[in-house]
């Protein structure tokens, strides 16, 4: 089964996922900024937060005071470091384009990767949260999820590279700005419902593909 098939089978039974929820470009970027070894219900609480404090914006945020962020974004975990990598991507946002988020998206793919990647706090999976989410620009995303699938299933090695995996679907699918945007969001489902570090094999819409599902019939 290729990865179209898989998609498509993830669609069948979860249904589309409408990803990124949030309602405006910058509030992706936070988030994507705050979910960084966290959960996404601990996420919620603090945009909440950020909304009920007027500091969901790039003036409000720059306009800051680090030490109340903190306190605001405390769900979330990590909450000094987090409250800097927000800062930081203030400061660069306006320093290198006066703010203005659309001025940071108007450049190609490979350019706002590299950009987003030179400032501190912005991995591979943020960054490429942020250029497919908040930029609306195909970029693959690759997390935990994703990568525990792949390697279970046999379409990778448990040890690929990230930049691997990334170019493993970008290079299977058609470079498709909302099939890119639902897969990544159907494979953390189904990260979350049934490939857990315990998986939950038997619930499975797609077992019948997984390599690891098929070893462990062959042992019993």
């Amino acid at each position: 089964m290729n990865l179209i098939e898989i998609y498509q089978r993830l669609v069948e039974h979860f249904g589309r996922q409408g990803w990124w929820p949030a309602e405006t470009e910058f509030e992706v970027i936070v988030g994507a900024i705050l979910t960084q070894a966290s959960s996404w219900k601990n996420v919620e609480v603090a945009i909440k937060n950020l909304k009920a404090e007027n500091l969901l914006s790039p003036e409000a945020l720059l306009k800051a005071n680090e030490e109340k962020l903190q306190r605001v974004i405390r769900s979330v975990g990590y909450y000094n470091a987090k409250a800097r990598k927000l800062k930081t991507f203030i400061e660069f946002l306006y320093e290198n384009y006066d703010g203005d988020l659309e001025k940071l998206f108007d450049q190609n793919i490979e350019k706002l990767r590299s950009e987003l990647l030179s400032i501190w706090g912005i991995g591979q999976e943020t960054a490429d949260s942020i250029i497919l989410y908040a930029a609306n620009k195909p970029s693959f995303v690759i997390d935990a999820y994703t990568a525990r699938i792949m390697s279970r299933l046999g379409l990778a090695r448990e040890d690929t590279s990230y930049y691997d995996l990334k170019k493993l679907f970008e290079l299977q699918l058609p470079e498709d700005l909302e099939l890119y945007k639902e897969f990544h969001a159907l494979l953390v489902e189904l990260g979350k419902n049934y490939c857990k570090t315990k998986p939950l094999c038997d619930k499975c819409p797609i077992r019948d593909t997984c390599e690891e599902w098929k070893d462990s019939l062959k042992k019993k």
